[in-house]
């Protein structure tokens, strides 16, 4: 298996919801962002570990999220739970040098594996910084977009209050993936996709 190979799969069995998020896939790859050990498994579609009980999240599952964050060229979009930096590159990769990444990672050891990992692709709109008491990023916000890559019990209404009139967030609660879309600061829209499973958001 090898990088095209894993785009083939994630093409006929997820599909790329634009061009540029088909492009990242092209160009970010997954291998840079797994421990040495699990290098040759980097193009197989299920998750790594990488540290601390945490995982690099399956191809597929990140692809189907991306779909539904749509992110645009831009954009400022928080990270939450960046994990080994995969998400935050291909976000990067995406908003380009006018957009804005911030991931936040709660485990030290992989705020450091993550900066390490993003460091190969020299993106100067991306950066990975250590989790507060607060979940995201408050200081930043607000955010165009927000995408978390670990599972709450219930809606986290931090987030939702970091993210932009018009903002979309991407979140596992429970054992589903849901969109919510804020239409004003006290209406959000919410749309449902059971069937997944993440480690705890902490």
């Amino acid at each position: 298996m090898n990088q095209r190979d894993l785009y083939n799969y994630l093409d006929q069995s997820v599909g790329f919801g634009s061009k540029e998020i088909a492009q990242v896939f092209k160009v970010v790859d997954r291998a840079d962002f797994v421990p040495i050990s699990f290098r040759e498994e980097a193009y197989f579609d299920y998750p790594l570990p990488i540290a601390e009980e945490q995982t690099i999240s399956q191809p597929s599952t990140v692809l189907f999220m991306l779909n539904l964050l749509d992110p645009k060229k831009g954009e400022k979009i928080l990270d939450v739970g960046s994990g080994s930096g995969w998400t935050t590159a291909l976000l990067a990769q995406i908003v380009g040098s006018r957009g804005e990444v911030q991931g936040v990672e709660v485990v030290p050891e992989l705020v450091e594996f993550g900066r390490k990992n993003l460091a190969k692709y020299k993106f100067k709109q991306a950066a990975i910084s250590a989790a507060g008491q607060t979940v995201g990023l408050p200081r930043s916000a607000p955010f165009d977009k927000i995408l978390v890559s670990a599972t709450a019990a219930e809606l986290p209404q931090q987030l939702i209050d970091q993210l932009k009139v018009g903002g979309v967030m991407v979140t596992p609660i429970g054992y589903s993936v849901w969109k919510i879309k804020k239409i004003s600061e006290k209406e959000t829209e919410m749309e449902e996709f059971p069937g997944f499973a993440f480690v705890p958001l902490k």
